[in-house]
């Protein structure tokens, strides 16, 4: 995997006051998201970035906050559009379609729209033209919890799809997703019987969290494209991709990477990155939060196969850390019907899985043993399993797999 020259980096990054103790001692820490923050933004200022933000060459952000605080950053303008269109446009799947002009349509949580509305310096929901992002990408989700759409609401997102897949009728249109919310849109044009109205995208992106085996299994079942996953974040850009077969690949330009386990002997890695591709806040040493695992369990970056949650939901049992990707696994063993999932966590003893399906009905009782006991043998705790019709979603729009015991 390609690495970025140590004078390269130490070019890009002499004269930020944040990394000055460093280049003195000839050696980087890891660097911290708290450390980020602290003396913000003169931390990072020099020159060339004053001159930069007063020319509108570099802006003020901030990050999602949908896995962390939200953490401000600087950065050009549109600098995470343009790696995510330039990654589309080489992508070994989608470049073609993306080269034949098909627009980027949007699933996503409603924080991401209600973005681009002000984006717009727009008030969000009175019109469809205020949630183009550009003249290629529109944003359709307007509620926090896609299982509360109701069919108007569905049938607006679905004729705001015909209009993005007439526009270039031999190119098509690729559909860019939040996997659970593609998956909420399926269930309920299934339900209503909408399919003749929902026009089918030349290729799938899931890119905003970690999206389930199941979940990504029940796309491929209903649509006849390349289904791709994107890895990357706000302040970084995408690193990785997957091809429509699964397996993940390099994006780093202007990147290296390096695992670190986080804990002695586990096979979980934290991922470390070193970025200039940003030129107005470069991080050098930078722990994401991210969790992957390797084929083989060492800590070589060539070797990554998976990605497998964040670093701060790692679950502590006697055997070692859990990650989010590892209870997924056990779940898409037992049964393909689970839908949505949370752990929770009741005492140090004991825990209860909570699950919707695809079909709202329950596991069957072999079912629900064989994987209550499964996840006992992965928390080192008691499982009881309890079928629901639905699990409330974050404020992020996103859902947490894991929560934690309640104190008084």
């Amino acid at each position: 995997m390609k690495r970025l020259p140590s004078a390269d980096v130490l070019d890009r990054v002499r004269d930020i006051p944040i990394y000055r103790a460093s280049v003195e001692r000839g050696h980087f820490p890891i660097l911290e998201k708290s450390e980020i923050a602290r003396g913000f933004p003169d931390n990072w200022m020099t020159p060339e970035l004053a001159r930069a933000l007063e020319a509108g060459e570099a802006e003020f952000v901030l990050s999602t906050g949908t896995n962390h605080a939200r953490m401000q950053l600087i950065r050009p303008p549109y600098f995470l559009l343009h790696s995510y269109y330039r990654l589309w446009s080489e992508h070994p799947d989608l470049g073609a379609s993306w080269h034949n002009g098909a627009p980027r349509v949007s699933l996503t949580t409603v924080l991401a729209t209600e973005h681009v509305a002000r984006v717009n310096a727009r008030k969000p929901g009175t019109t469809p033209g205020e949630h183009w992002l550009d003249d290629r990408t529109r944003y359709l989700n307007r509620r926090l919890d896609p299982a509360d759409w109701d069919r108007n609401e569905v049938e607006q997102m679905l004729a705001e799809i015909r209009e993005a897949a007439t526009a270039h009728p031999d190119a098509g249109y690729l559909l860019d997703c939040s996997g659970y919310h593609l998956a909420h849109l399926v269930r309920k044009v299934s339900a209503w019987d909408l399919w003749d109205d929902f026009p089918r995208p030349t290729g799938i992106v899931h890119a905003y969290e970690y999206t389930p085996l199941n979940v990504r299994a029940h796309l491929r079942a209903h649509f006849d494209c390349p289904v791709v996953d994107l890895f990357g974040s706000t302040e970084l850009g995408y690193l990785f991709y997957s091809d429509a077969g699964g397996r993940y690949q390099p994006y780093l330009q202007d990147m290296s990477i390096e695992l670190i386990p986080v804990e002695p002997g586990s096979d979980i890695h934290g991922l470390i990155v070193t970025s200039v591709r940003n030129p107005y806040m470069p991080l050098v040493r930078y722990r994401s939060g991210d969790c992957v695992r390797t084929h083989d369990g060492s800590a070589d970056p060539e070797g990554i196969v998976s990605f497998c949650g964040r670093e701060k939901e790692l679950l502590s049992t006697p055997e070692g850390p859990v990650s989010q990707a590892d209870l997924d696994t056990r779940i898409a063993g037992v049964c393909t019907r689970v839908f949505l999932h949370q752990l929770h966590l009741l005492d140090e003893d004991r825990c209860r899985l909570t699950y919707t399906t695809f079909d709202d009905a329950p596991l069957t009782a072999d079912e629900t043993t064989e994987l209550a006991s499964s996840v006992s043998a992965l928390t080192g705790r008691a499982c009881r399993l309890e079928h629901r019709t639905a699990i409330p979603i974050g404020r992020s729009g996103k859902y947490a797999w894991l929560t934690l015991p309640t104190t008084s």
